[in-house]
């Protein structure tokens, strides 16, 4: 070979700089374990600051009508943004209480066949009052007061003091 051959490199010829090629690979990699942990944090740092629960509600709302329930039945009804479930006992008595399970916060309802207010997701029993008789629910639910007036079944919280 020709040493005027243009595909030849000589000894004592300055090496090129890195290869752009490389640095996009570090860039990419790099971005790529980043973007893995932001994926793995922040679900944690959401389960460990939740956000703040704003109540859209006031202090009294319709829950049903007189003729919808009858002796011995419940009915779930929107409370604010939380669910409220009202109960027509077997002896006609109204009864409001929170429908949000104190255990994990899933939704309860009234079981006719019990005279109880039972909680599906772990199997927690609550009695006509709201106070939990069995299961994994640490506290009572909330209760409301309830007034009929007229055709409407009235459900408002109850006043501290």
């Amino acid at each position: 070979m020709a040493t005027g051959d243009p595909g030849m490199i000589h000894a004592d010829a300055p090496r090129a700089a890195p290869l752009p090629r490389r640095r996009f690979v570090e860039a990419l990699l790099g971005s790529g374990f980043l973007a893995t942990a932001a994926a793995f944090l922040y679900p944690v740092f959401r389960y460990l600051i939740p956000p703040k629960a704003a109540d859209l509600g006031g202090d009294s709302v319709v829950a049903g009508h007189v003729a919808e329930l009858k002796p011995n039945s419940g009915k779930i009804f929107r409370f604010g943004n939380r669910p409220g479930l009202l109960i027509r006992t077997a002896d006609g008595q109204y009864r409001a209480l929170s429908a949000t399970c104190t255990h994990l916060s899933c939704t309860v309802q009234y079981r006719a066949d019990l005279h109880e207010v039972w909680c599906a997701c772990h199997n927690g029993l609550y009695d006509l009052n709201g106070r939990n008789i069995s299961g994994p629910p640490p506290r009572p639910l909330e209760s409301y007061e309830v007034q009929a007036r007229g055709e409407d079944i009235y459900v408002r919280r109850r006043r501290e003091g």
